[in-house]
């Protein structure tokens, strides 16, 4: 962290106003490239994708729970793992809040992991979340949507992730991605996928971060290495610092 620059409530409020103006520029251009967002053109859901949900079995236009808008996020919790990806775990923190309010504005919002059911359900236990989570274990949907990668691409050193723009960096060379994925249905039943995002751009939807972004400290990455954690992590940790004091 800088030093800060001390000054009077005159060069702050000066500085402030200043700041304002590129503030509001960004916001500007955040409007814009969210109208272009929703003008992108849609894809007709052909594959009939099965997921397994705690009632029993559910089609994709099942998801959208009487809402014509579905939001899914695509957590990384692989079949052989007994926990999802913290990070993962951190976004997912992020569904309960909104979610409560976008069900009222045709929205819904549903988790999707490879995971089997019954792990899916005892990591929701654990976290205290709310949302829906379904599995997608033997469906071809993880893959089709660039989430989910087979042994053999991680082997070749090559995955296909956030439209291609990412191909051969190691840090990407996982058989679990994160993403968010949007669908649209419409009064004859038929499913669009409208929008994906991965990467960076789940940074939009992670409120923590944007709190961070607030602070005069900022995210300060490199300084916390281990965050974020499964929230119910830190305690431990901080247990653990305390026994070897």
């Amino acid at each position: 962290m800088e030093p800060p620059r001390i000054a009077s409530q005159d060069e702050w409020l000066a500085a402030r106003k200043a700041l304002l103006v590129k503030e509001k520029e960004h916001m500007r251009a955040g409007d814009r490239l969210s109208a272009e967002r929703r003008a992108l053109p849609w894809v007709r859901i052909e594959k009939d994708y099965v997921f397994d949900g705690p009632e029993g079995k559910l089609s994709l236009a099942d998801l959208f729970d009487g809402r014509s808008q579905l939001i899914v996020h695509h957590l990384m919790f692989h079949p052989d793992w007994e926990a999802a990806c913290d990070g993962c775990s951190f976004q997912a923190d992020h569904i309960d809040g909104p979610g409560q309010h976008l069900e009222h504005h045709d929205v819904k919002i549903v988790a999707v992991s490879r995971a089997p059911l019954a792990k899916l359900e005892a990591y929701k236990r654990r976290m205290g979340w709310r949302f829906d989570w379904v599995s997608s274990f033997g469906s071809d949907f993880n893959y089709d949507f660039h989430v989910s990668f087979t042994q053999d691409q991680i082997a070749a050193g090559r995955v296909d992730y956030n439209f291609g723009t990412i191909t051969v960096d190691p840090r990407y060379h996982s058989e679990e991605l994160p993403g968010v994925s949007v669908f649209y249905k419409d009064q004859e039943g038929q499913v669009f996928h409208t929008y994906s995002t991965y990467a960076r751009g789940l940074d939009a939807i992670l409120g923590g971060d944007h709190y961070l972004d607030l602070t005069p400290k900022g995210r300060c990455e490199a300084d916390y290495p281990n965050w974020p954690r499964r929230h119910d992590e830190y305690e431990v940790e901080q247990e653990a610092r305390g026994s070897a004091a």
